[in-house]
C-alpha cells in the first residue's frame, strides 16, 4: 500500500470513528443510554484511531459519572491517561488528569483529587488546557470542602469563578454557584447557601436553552437544601420534587440519591419520622451501591436525630457511630465534629457524664482542628445561622464583626487589604 492510499484509509477510519461518536451523542442526549454505550463501546473496540479513543473514552467517562458507576468511571479516566501518554500531547493529558481527579472526587478520594489536580495545574500546555484550569479548580474546591479545609476550598473557588467570567463560560459559573451553595450550607451561612444557587438557576434561565437538564436539576436541588435550612418547607419540597423529576427522567442516579436524602431530611425537620425513615433507606441503597461513601455518613446523620426525636438513645449511638467511621474514612472532619455534638446530647439525656465529657473534648478539638471560629470575637463558625463574610485571603469571619470593628488586615494572615471577597 502506498504512503497516500495508507493515509487515505486511516482518515476514511478517522471519519468513520467520528461519525459513530456524534451516533453515540445523539443517542444519550435522546436518553437512550444502553445503545449509546453499545455504539461507544464498539468504536472502543474497533478504532485504531489515538485521538477517536480519546474522545469515546470521555463520552464514556461522562456517561458513567451521570449514572453513578463511578468505578467504572475511573477504569476509563485511566484507559484515557494512557491514550493521552501515547499521544505525547499536554492537552489530552491534562484532560486526562482532570476526568481522574473527577473520577476519584465522586469516589470521596479527595486527597488523590487534590494531588491529579494539582498535576493538572502544572502542567504547561496550550490554550486549550489552560481552559481547562476552570474546572480543574473548581473539582480542587469539592475536594476541598470533602475534606472540611475551608479556606483552601473557598480559594480554589473563587480561582475556578474568575476562570468562569474571563472565559465567558456560563456552564462552569452555574457549578461553581452550585458548590459555593454547598459550602455555605456546611458553615451555616443559609442566605449566602440560597442566594449561589438562585444564581445557578438564573444562569440556566437566560443561557441555558441549549443547556443539558442536570443544570436545571443541579440548581433546583441546592436551592431545596437552603430553603430547608432555613425552615422555607413547602419551598424546599417543590425545589427538590422538580430536581427529581429530572433525576428520573435522565436516570441521574447520583441525584436521585441526594434528593431522596433531602425529602427524608425535610420530613425530619417536620418531626415526621415514619416517612423520613424509608427515605433514608432509599437513599442509601443509591449511594451504597455507587460508593458515596459522604453521601452514607450523611444519611446515618439523619438517621441518628430521627432516633433521638424518638428517644431510642442506643440506636442513635449505632448510627452515629457509623456515621463517624465513614468520615474519618474519607477525612471529613465536619461530619466527625457533628457527630460529637449529637453524641453529646444523647450521653447528657442519658446523663452518663464520663461519656459526656469524652465527647465534649472531641468536639472541642475538632473546632480548633477545622479553626471554625472567628479571628475578631473568637466565637464559633458554623454552629448557628450566621452571616459570614470572606475577606480577599479567603478567610472567612461574621459579617457582622467585619462592620462593627473594621480592621487592617486579616486577623488570621495578615494580609493588608480590607477588601471584602466576591463570595
Amino acid at each position: 500500500m502506498t504512503i497516500f492510499m495508507r493515509d487515505f484509509v486511516a482518515e476514511m477510519g478517522q471519519d468513520q470513528t467520528k461519525q459513530q461518536i456524534e451516533k453515540g451523542l445523539k443517542l444519550y442526549q435522546s436518553n437512550d443510554t444502553e445503545k449509546a454505550l453499545y455504539v461507544w463501546l464498539k468504536v472502543l473496540r474497533k478504532t485504531t484511531d489515538p485521538g477517536g479513543k480519546f474522545r469515546v473514552l470521555g463520552c464514556l467517562i461522562t456517561a458513567h459519572s451521570e449514572m453513578g458507576k463511578y468505578k467504572e468511571m475511573l477504569q476509563y479516566s485511566l484507559a484515557q491517561i494512557n491514550t493521552a501518554r501515547e499521544m505525547e500531547d499536554p492537552d489530552y493529558l491534562t484532560e486526562g488528569y482532570l476526568n481522574l481527579a473527577r473520577s476519584n472526587e465522586k469516589l470521596c478520594e479527595f486527597q488523590k483529587t487534590v494531588s491529579y489536580c494539582e498535576t493538572c495545574l502544572n502542567m504547561q500546555g496550550t490554550t486549550v488546557s489552560l481552559q481547562l484550569n476552570g474546572q480543574v479548580c473548581l473539582s480542587m474546591g469539592n475536594a476541598y470542602l470533602g475534606l472540611s479545609v475551608f479556606q483552601k476550598a473557598l480559594v480554589s473557588y473563587e480561582k475556578a469563578l474568575r476562570y468562569s467570567h474571563n472565559n465567558d463560560d456560563k456552564m462552569l459559573e452555574c457549578r461553581v454557584c452550585c458548590s459555593l451553595g454547598n459550602f455555605y450550607i456546611q458553615l451555616k451561612d443559609f442566605e449566602k447557601a440560597l442566594f449561589f444557587p438562585c444564581k445557578a438557576a438564573e444562569l440556566v434561565n437566560d443561557y441555558g436553552k441549549g443547556w443539558s437538564l442536570k443544570y436545571r436539576a443541579m440548581s433546583q436541588y441546592h436551592m431545596s437544601v437552603a430553603y430547608r435550612k432555613l425552615v422555607r418547607l413547602p419551598d424546599a419540597m417543590e425545589c427538590c420534587e422538580e430536581s427529581m423529576k429530572i433525576a428520573l427522567q435522565h436516570g441521574d442516579r447520583p441525584l436521585q440519591a441526594l434528593c431522596l436524602l433531602n425529602f427524608a431530611d425535610i420530613h425530619r425537620s417536620q418531626k415526621d419520622v415514619d416517612k423520613a425513615f424509608p427515605r433514608y433507606e432509599s437513599s442509601m441503597c443509591i449511594m451504597s451501591e455507587i460508593g458515596n461513601r459522604l453521601g452514607q455518613a450523611s444519611i446515618y446523620v439523619g438517621v441518628g436525630k430521627c432516633w433521638i426525636l424518638q428517644k431510642e438513645y442506643d440506636k442513635a449511638l449505632d448510627s452515629l457511630q457509623r456515621a463517624h467511621d465513614l468520615a474519618e474514612a474519607i477525612g471529613n472532619k465536619l461530619c466527625i465534629l457533628k457527630v460529637h455534638s449529637l453524641c453529646e446530647s444523647v450521653y447528657r439525656c442519658k446523663e452518663q457524664q464520663d461519656e459526656l465529657r469524652e465527647q465534649v473534648v472531641k468536639f472541642l478539638q475538632c473546632v480548633e482542628e477545622l479553626e471554625l471560629y472567628c479571628g475578631m470575637c473568637g466565637e464559633s463558625i458554623g454552629e448557628k445561622n450566621q452571616q459570614l463574610q470572606a475577606l480577599p485571603c479567603s478567610h472567612i469571619f461574621h459579617l457582622k464583626c467585619l462592620q462593627t470593628n473594621g480592621t487592617k488586615g486579616c486577623p488570621k494572615c495578615h494580609c493588608s487589604s480590607v477588601k471584602l471577597g466576591f463570595v
